[in-house]
């Protein structure tokens, strides 16, 4: 059903986005299926006098709100840079999947307080045949809408879909539990609706939380994945003339709308308008591959002074003994008249409990033993 509205998406769009189309598409499918889940419920929950057959019902009535603004969020997010937003609308995505969120948690809440007053004062349920069917099918149709977000959601690599189908497992097995609850009070009397509700209420605050996280952290500003990392490291690799990497960061603007900086250490032997190309060549490889715009800065190395180089390898030893992780680059010496001068910048950990200050005095003491008489400049970055 998905193909065959994106095929019609596809027909009456001059401007065809295919990962656009799919996120309609999902949006439109998800409105149609949770206004029907949510009209049957509530009139079986009225008459059956359940309260946690109603409350499922209204949970699939926000679903269906949540669809209203998961199709919003991605027809707003292909539109056009413009002068108030040069690189795009992508971001659009995000925030329609925060504001889904938020309803997924403030509906959890609701039926919390709905199921807290119903084990107070408990009600029986009416039972029927129908009720069980359209339970029933209700599991069905949330199985079949989690399937075929999850298709989707791999396909076009969305946190907004792939947080849909989170919320729509989470619906089937609350609708198993009401599904449960009522045939437990059918045989045996025992009214465990409103604790059936509560259950419900905690899978609906689960997934809400869960699908927030997964909008929240690429708003906020999130470290690129290792596997894109990977491929930028692979592609600067190929030019053999660049000796290395740092200040590595990605931009997100939203899906497919990435912008990668980074300095590139070139020998400073080399002829500069030949560095440049080359520099050239690996913004444009890393945007036909990775589908990014890349701007490289270029930071000249000396790569031929034994002394320097023998100063460098101890100092990162000793910095390796601290911890692993640590690194350093833009790395130089520059002897002056009195003393000489040793400038680089020292890649720490974030968890790393030291302030700089006290990294900083740590490092210093490190240089001093090899050589007393260096004035140190030293940068601290984060990573």
């Amino acid at each position: 059903m998905i193909n065959i509205i994106v095929n019609i998406l596809n027909h009456k769009k001059s401007d065809n986005n295919e990962r656009q189309n799919y996120g309609i598409a999902c949006g439109i499918l998800g409105i149609f299926l949770n206004i029907i889940l949510f009209s049957m419920k509530f009139i079986i929950g009225s008459i059956s006098n359940s309260i946690a057959i109603t409350a499922d019902a209204f949970n699939n009535l926000s679903d269906a709100g949540s669809s209203i603004i998961t199709l919003v969020g991605f027809a707003l997010s292909g539109l056009k840079p413009d002068l108030e937003h040069p690189f795009g609308h992508g971001r659009f995505e995000y925030v329609s999947g925060l504001i889904v969120s938020l309803l997924i948690i403030l509906m959890g809440f609701e039926l919390f307080i709905n199921s807290i007053k119903k084990i107070v004062t408990p009600t029986a349920i009416t039972y029927s045949n129908i009720l069980i069917y359209v339970l029933i099918i209700s599991i069905t149709v949330k199985l079949y809408m989690a399937y075929y977000n999850n298709k989707v959601g791999k396909k076009i690599e969305s946190a907004t879909i792939k947080a849909a189908v989170i919320d729509s497992l989470s619906d089937s097995i609350a609708t198993s539990l009401v599904l449960i609850a009522t045939i437990i009070n059918h045989l045996s009397t025992i009214n465990i609706d409103g604790y059936a509700g509560l259950i419900v209420a905690a899978f609906i605050l689960k997934s809400g939380y869960q699908s927030a996280q997964e909008t929240i952290s690429p708003l906020l500003g999130q470290p690129p994945k290792k596997e894109f990392v990977d491929k930028i490291n692979k592609i600067i690799a190929s030019h053999p003339q660049i000796i290395g990497i740092h200040d590595l960061i990605v931009h997100d603007y939203g899906p497919y709308r990435t912008m990668v900086s980074l300095h590139a250490e070139v020998p400073s032997s080399g002829d500069i308008l030949t560095m440049h190309d080359i520099i050239n060549d690996a913004e444009e490889e890393l945007k036909q591959i990775l589908n990014c715009d890349a701007i490289i800065h270029m930071d000249p190395v000396i790569i031929n002074d034994k002394q320097a180089n023998k100063t460098k390898a101890e100092i990162i030893a000793k910095l390796k003994a601290i911890d692993e992780r640590i690194s350093i680059h833009d790395f130089r010496i520059i002897k002056g008249n009195k003393r000489p001068k040793i400038f680089f910048d020292v890649v720490i950990p974030y968890d790393f409990e030291d302030d700089d200050d006290v990294i900083l005095q740590k490092i210093n003491d490190l240089i001093k033993d090899i050589n007393p008489n260096f004035s140190t400049y030293i940068g601290i970055d984060r990573s």
